[in-house]
């Protein structure tokens, strides 16, 4: 598959802690370049205003001052000047949305992560300072709750208590120097609006179009995989939950070119992963272990289908058009690869595994590692021989699997309609004895070429860019 973007939201409870954190050298062991739209003043500001509105509330939980997007770079990023790109990057979000931002650029301590912290505002600043005068005494108990009277926040003897606040006549008791917060920015639209846009700008500076990144789509067959941050203390789980996906994944692949339709492998993963895993985690919370069970039984159930499916045949073509002939090698290709992959698996595997069961008995310990390591090994080649799928796909522009299969039963469809025309009117200049216009063949080949140049990743990234604009 493809390689996509990582853009991820967090809320900082403690943006200027944050800010920090991210700008400073002593902390940074590889910091290349910081920048700034608003100064200090503004973010202590904002910081205080966000407490104090958060203490009044009374809600539960975290204050959350701002929010902050990590957006990793590839590594080809690190050719660039660092200033130039933190500052093109920031200046797009502020341009955009038209808030405050403090940003870094890092690599992590090994140098395998090369990205953007960028930090912004949900709030922006008020044209004039909303400053709201006592016109009496105004009283805030020990959580900074407004109360009616004095007496509610004295205690036996008559004094003011510890924490209370009083404001006399005539003095300040509110003031807003920031509007309220932007809804939008909490929202699921938002970040895959920022994925989108990011997305399209770093491939803008990528020149060679089988580089580029793509968003990760959640309404196709694959399963996402997750980044390990720095020092992440479940980073020996993620890999476990990463490598069943991949698994899933491998497989969807599997099945699309073994016949299967797009639309039974998107109710698996519906009805038998994100259902189940939806209901688990209702009943019993996040169990990391029980999602990888249910991601394997989906995985096993669609191998089943796979292993029930035949092959289908290699794809014909009735008439020259060059643009087709391409496609259908390269998905002769594909299911070349399917096929050797598939004996591996239905064959050779069982086989192995049928052995070492019959393999029993103190004498024959290492006939038994002898097959282990072959069963081992032949797992291993049939994760890479899947592993190498979508590779057969990159060199042509196809991000994915699913992509090109898309594209090549859209230029399939054509194909036949054509083949169906031209047949209609050869019958009918038998018939009538006249020669009528023959279905246009021109016409059809500039439809396949459309179709091609809409699966490949050039036509991602202008369609990308269009939006942004």
């Amino acid at each position: 598959m493809a390689r996509h973007s990582f853009i991820q939201m967090s809320k900082l409870p403690n943006v200027k802690g944050r800010i920090s954190y991210i700008t400073s050298k002593v902390k940074q062991e590889n910091l290349y370049a910081t920048y700034r739209t608003a100064d200090s003043t503004f973010w202590s500001n904002l910081a205080r205003e966000s407490q104090q509105e958060f203490k009044r509330s009374g809600t539960p939980g975290k204050c959350i001052e701002a929010r902050e997007l990590i957006i990793a770079l590839p590594e080809v990023y690190t050719t660039y000047e660092p200033q130039q790109v933190l500052e093109e990057f920031t200046e797009e979000f502020r341009r955009r949305y038209g808030v405050e931002c403090v940003s870094a650029l890092h690599h992590n301590k090994k140098k395998t992560n090369y990205h953007i912290h960028l930090i912004f505002s949900e709030r922006k600043l008020l044209p004039e300072p909303d400053v709201k005068i006592a016109t009496r005494s105004v009283f805030y108990d020990e959580t900074g709750q407004r109360v009616r009277t004095k007496k509610e926040i004295t205690d036996e003897s008559g004094k003011v208590r510890e924490g209370c606040t009083v404001i006399p006549k005539g003095g300040i008791y509110e003031q807003h120097l920031f509007t309220v917060k932007d809804d939008r920015f909490k929202s699921e639209p938002f970040l895959r609006e920022v994925k989108e846009i990011y997305t399209a700008l770093i491939n803008r500076h990528i020149s060679h179009p089988e580089q580029h990144l793509k968003v990760f789509n959640p309404d196709s067959i694959y399963l996402p995989t997750k980044k390990i941050g720095k020092n992440n203390p479940k980073s020996a789980e993620i890999e476990v939950d990463n490598a069943a996906r991949q698994e899933w994944n491998r497989t969807a692949d599997m099945a699309l070119i073994s016949g299967i339709k797009e639309a039974k492998i998107l109710e698996i993963k519906k009805e038998e992963i994100h259902q189940k895993a939806s209901q688990s985690i209702q009943a019993n919370g996040w169990l990391p272990n029980l999602f990888r069970s249910i991601v394997s039984t989906a995985k096993n159930l669609l191998q089943n289908l796979i292993r029930e499916k035949s092959m289908p045949p290699k794809p014909t073509l009735d008439i020259d058009m060059t643009e087709f002939r391409h496609m259908r090698n390269l998905m002769i290709k594909l299911q070349d690869k399917a096929k050797e992959i598939k004996h591996l698996q239905d064959k050779v595997l069982p086989e192995l595994k049928q052995q070492l069961a019959e393999t029993k008995g103190i004498f024959k310990v290492k006939e038994r590692k002898a097959l282990e390591t072959q069963i081992q090994q032949t797992e291993r080649e049939i994760a890479e021989k899947l592993d190498k799928i979508p590779d057969t796909l990159k060199a042509d522009g196809y991000p994915d699997v699913q992509t090109f299969m898309d594209t090549f039963r859209k230029m399939e469809g054509v194909v036949e309609q054509y083949n169906r025309d031209l047949a209609e009117w050869e019958q009918q200049v038998k018939e009538k004895g006249k020669p009528k216009r023959p279905p246009e063949k021109e016409s059809v080949r500039e439809r396949l070429r459309q179709l091609q140049a809409e699966g490949k990743q050039q036509r991602t990234r202008k369609k990308s860019q269009d939006r942004e604009r």
